[in-house]
């Protein structure tokens, strides 16, 4: 046999879900389906999102489903597999993932259609214990201080050094991130990490020249 001979051999008994029973396949899709069941539940436990896609979260839990199925099919015969990547290389996704962790879980549930329609069941069940002990130790885990956007509003255009002596006081990181100089007044915007955001509310309303002070919950994360 020359080394054509038998590199096409191999190739071509590379293929053998020709033979698979509908029995395992049936259980390679269940198998699947309940991995991103599983998928779908640890995202509804750590999603911070206000909004609620229910479209989102059932497409993510069926695309292990699909991929597995294409994998099994793309098993079955080199003509088949051939054709399905040269159809999905033409596929052009147009949604914007706007959350990372969005992506990370889309690119898990494809993961893991992948590897449990190569039947590596135990390589599926692993990964994902893995990645949700990741996911819950990285989310849950302690990061200090929030951290806040303080906006402060006032008639006197020389306050702000007595402002900010205030915001020292109760914070001792803060940033000044933002000063709109009007011939009416001030207006600042200050990041701050405090645990005294009453004392500080009320501190600065004590200043005369101060008209208004609003302390906003910052969503993202702020190093100052």
């Amino acid at each position: 046999m020359s080394f054509h001979d038998a590199i096409k051999k191999s190739v071509l008994e590379g293929f053998t879900a020709n033979e698979m029973p509908v029995s395992r396949i049936v259980a390679v899709l269940a198998i699947t389906f309940a991995i991103g069941v599983y998928i779908y539940l640890i995202y509804r436990l750590v999603n911070r999102t206000s909004l609620y896609n229910k479209n989102f979260h059932i497409a993510m839990a069926m695309i292990s489903v699909i991929t597995a199925g294409i994998i099994i099919a793309m098993q079955s015969s080199i003509v088949i597999s051939l054709g399905m990547v040269g159809a999905l290389s033409i596929v052009r996704f147009r949604t914007a993932i706007k959350d990372p962790m969005d992506l990370l879980f889309l690119f898990w549930s494809i993961g893991e259609g992948i590897i449990c329609g190569s039947g590596l069941f135990e390589l599926a069940v692993v990964v994902a214990l893995m990645v949700t002990a990741g996911i819950l130790i990285l989310e849950f885990a302690p990061q200090g201080k929030k951290p806040y956007v303080l906006i402060v509003n006032c008639h006197d255009t020389e306050s702000e050094d007595q402002i900010v002596g205030k915001v020292s006081e109760h914070s001792k990181n803060y940033k000044i991130k933002s000063r709109n100089l009007k011939k009416t007044g001030l207006d600042m915007i200050i990041e701050v990490r405090t645990s005294e955001e009453k004392e500080l509310l009320k501190s600065l309303s004590d200043i005369s020249s101060v008209d208004n002070v609003a302390l906003l919950t910052h969503e993202g994360e702020v190093r100052i």
